[in-house]
């Protein structure tokens, strides 16, 4: 039940509840900012339930158990199954609701499209994306599953050179190889796949990998592998830290190769789609000279590869939204430090949404960041210092360098009034009771698959 308040305090809107969203919560409610949490999905838990692939089962139970730590607090109230553009406007939120600030951490859900001409009709028909597919991995194997299902073939390609690519070609070949020992009577499971790598798997049971016939997945990448983005150097890297980074890409990407089997080429570029009637059956590449981040298709070269199976992973980046003005594949924000969104007073941005990265680490620092930039600057209840710098400990050097461009945003706001705040909390109220969500705890329980993996 929510209480009144009887005081003038900040109301504050969180569009989402994972990590970015989890984090700026729990920095303005210890701060006396009532939080409201609107989360589109039933659990609160973003790509780290549906985009962190389920073999990761520590750090899933760990980050769910931060995530909840924040969330079921003092000053925080949630409300699942409200997804902004559809079950909440945004323009009724920003202009109607009366909230003192709203913040946008809702994350980067839609894939980038592959830039292939034409591409995206053959969705379903022999292309997947990384989000879908990873969701469908995640979830398969409960009983109440209610996405798209999918059979991975042998001979899949993936399209990407990220970590999150790198989990793809992980989960083809655990599934591809899960199955294949199970024609031979030989039960295993993912997490043992996963953990101690399919050479190892087969060895244990006297099999050659080989022998099973299996035609791998194999990974295409535009740049080199010392180019992947599956490690970052530190910001204005010496030429001696660079290589050190470089090394450290070309080591994970060779342990990946060799502990599952995947097949990689580097400086491929996909340039045109293969098809059969309505299917896409393969890709046409064009290798690439690399010059800095750039990779320049090299005429002549181009080849066909055929694929029962091509999964895309490129990047994410935020899902359009209705009433939400968008520059390019992210929204339009005037200031990319602070997240402050251009077309609207009091809306900011924060972690992936902004950041554009699926990485959990700079979520946190990012939404954290912009979380105390409001309490301590944009609506006033700091210690009346005007000095942020504290906000930045630990964050990207990137960061530090703007303090200026984030200071000369800086603005100051009054608390709301009582009653306007206990208007808010009366319609957040009867969002709830249509849901029949008492309460955080509760609610989790309540909506967590009995055999969830």
């Amino acid at each position: 039940m929510i209480e009144n308040i009887s005081e003038p305090k900040h109301c504050v809107a969180i569009i989402g509840g994972a990590v970015a969203g989890s984090t700026a919560a729990e920095v303005l409610a210890d701060a006396g900012v009532v939080c409201v949490v609107f989360e589109q999905n039933d659990r609160p838990y973003g790509k780290i339930e549906d985009g962190l692939p389920r073999w990761h089962v520590k750090q899933r139970k760990m980050e769910y158990e931060t995530i909840d730590g924040r969330l079921d607090r003092p000053n925080v109230i949630f409300a699942p199954r409200t997804r902004l553009g559809q079950d909440l406007d945004f323009h009724d939120l920003v202009q109607n609701w009366g909230f003192s600030a709203i913040l946008l951490a809702n994350g980067a859900w839609k894939d980038r499209p592959l830039p292939v001409d034409g591409i995206d009709q053959y969705v379903d028909k022999g292309l997947i994306y990384q989000n879908p597919f990873i969701y469908w991995f995640n979830h398969k194997n409960e009983k109440a599953y209610p996405g798209p299902r999918y059979v991975i073939p042998e001979g899949t390609i993936v399209i990407g050179g990220g970590l999150a690519s790198i989990d793809v070609v992980k989960a083809v070949q655990v599934d591809l190889y899960e199955a294949a020992l199970r024609s031979r009577g030989i039960e295993t499971t993912m997490l043992e796949l996963e953990h101690k790598g399919i050479p190892a798997i087969c060895a244990a049971h006297g099999v050659d990998p080989a022998a099973l016939g299996v035609k791998d997945c194999v990974l295409y990448y535009r740049r080199r592998a010392v180019d992947m983005p599956v490690a970052q150097p530190p910001d204005n890297a010496t030429p001696e830290q660079m290589a050190k980074t470089q090394a450290v890409r070309q080591k994970l990407l060779s342990k990946v190769l060799e502990k599952f089997r995947v097949r990689f080429f580097e400086c491929h570029l996909p340039t045109a789609a293969i098809t059969e009637g309505d299917r896409l059956v393969g890709l046409r590449f064009v290798q690439t000279r690399v010059e800095g981040r750039n990779a320049h298709p090299i005429p002549g070269t181009e080849t066909d590869v055929l694929s029962p199976l091509v999964i895309s992973s490129i990047g994410s980046v935020p899902e359009p939204i209705a009433g939400v003005e968008m520059k390019g594949d992210f929204y339009r924000f005037k200031d990319w430090d602070t997240g402050e969104y251009a077309p609207a007073e009091r809306v900011f941005g924060v972690g992936n949404v902004v950041t554009g990265q699926g990485n959990i680490a700079v979520s946190r620092k990012h939404a954290a960041f912009v979380a105390r930039h409001l309490v301590e600057n944009y609506l006033g209840i700091g210690d009346g210092e005007r000095d942020i710098s504290p906000a930045y400990r630990g964050a990207e050097d990137r960061v530090r360098q703007q303090l200026e461009k984030v200071e000369a945003s800086l603005q100051r706001h009054a608390p709301l009034a009582p009653e306007q705040v206990n208007t808010i909390l009366e319609r957040v109220g009867s969002r709830l009771h249509q849901l029949g969500c008492a309460g955080y705890r509760e609610w989790i329980d309540k909506v967590t698959p009995p055999d969830l993996e």
